[in-house]
């Protein structure tokens, strides 16, 4: 569990988090994401659909408890985070686009999050169901800061820039900080840890990064925004993710629950520096391979 101070902090930093990413775009972005409709299309459906059914049938094949399948599932229904948009960058896969992605995501998260909730643990004990409700007022009241990040690039290009960087490098700031504040003081937990949840957290990355990518492959999307969706279905908002459990639950049940945000938090930062490299090698080879089509040979 984290103390008080921290549960406050960590919100705090959701706040820089979120205001940060409404400062990354400007109302007239909106217009221009119509330039790529198919592409938000498809990644709008690789997050809504193959997430939260991904992680439902994992907690079920991995035989999960009651509260990891709450855990699991929640993350399965967390929209993109501002992660995503720095492995877009590094990974030369469209940052724009998954900006865009991303803050179109946690605007449907606030309706769609609370019903694929509902209805994936409609079987579960209510002592660890995440009533509706607190989910909506969470994520309505993350939604203000994000207007205001978008009100500020509006008025100030350049302090609307600075906001941006430091909400996208609190994002990984943020999940340090849950890894060293946690881990610590639930290494035994751990150590006893079932190999299911291992592998249900790992899988749910790995396995949204290859339907994200050959998902829009089939619907006939160029390479680069393929791996873009790949990197927005597969990256999950684990903060946001953790968060939510923090507010709504206590004791042993907030610590069996917040166990399935944190570890995926944790493999998602592993799996996603090797999906980039992959991606970045793969631009970089096509890149190369477009310039050798350009250089009319010699005889």
């Amino acid at each position: 569990m984290l103390n008080p101070v921290e549960e406050t902090l960590l919100g705090l930093m959701m706040v820089v988090i979120m205001l940060g990413m409404g400062a990354s775009l400007t109302f007239k972005d909106f217009r221009l994401a119509m330039r790529h409709p198919q592409a938000i299309g498809v990644g709008f459906a690789s997050q809504y659909l193959c997430m939260p059914l991904l992680a439902f049938f994992l907690a079920r094949f991995f035989g999960l408890t009651p509260e990891q399948t709450v855990g699991l599932v929640l993350m399965g229904c967390m929209p993109g985070g501002t992660t995503s948009n720095i492995f877009a960058y590094f990974s030369k896969s469209l940052l724009g686009l998954s900006i865009l992605m991303t803050v179109c995501s946690t605007l449907a998260a606030v309706v769609l999050v609370p019903v694929w909730m509902e209805v994936l643990t409609s079987g579960i004990d209510e002592a660890f169901r995440i009533p509706p409700g607190e989910i909506i007022s969470l994520l309505f009241v993350l939604l203000i800061p994000t207007l205001v990040g978008m009100w500020l690039r509006r008025r100030n290009a350049n302090l609307g820039a600075v906001i941006e960087l430091l909400g996208s490098l609190l994002g990984l700031i943020v999940i340090v900080f849950l890894l060293a504040t946690w881990i610590p003081r639930n290494w035994e937990l751990l150590l006893t840890t079932g190999f299911g949840v291992y592998a249900s957290v790992i899988l749910l990355g790995l396995t949204g990064f290859a339907f994200g990518y050959l998902f829009a492959r089939s619907l006939r999307l160029n390479p680069q925004k393929a791996r873009t969706v790949s990197l927005e279905t597969g990256i999950q908002n684990g903060p946001l993710g953790a968060l939510i459990v923090i507010i709504v639950f206590a004791g042993d049940t907030q610590q069996q629950i917040l166990l399935m945000p944190v570890m995926y938090s944790l493999f998602i930062v592993v799996n996603s520096t090797f999906v980039t490299l992959l991606f970045r090698f793969w631009t970089n080879r096509e890149e190369l391979a477009r310039d050798r089509a350009k250089v009319e040979p010699t005889r």
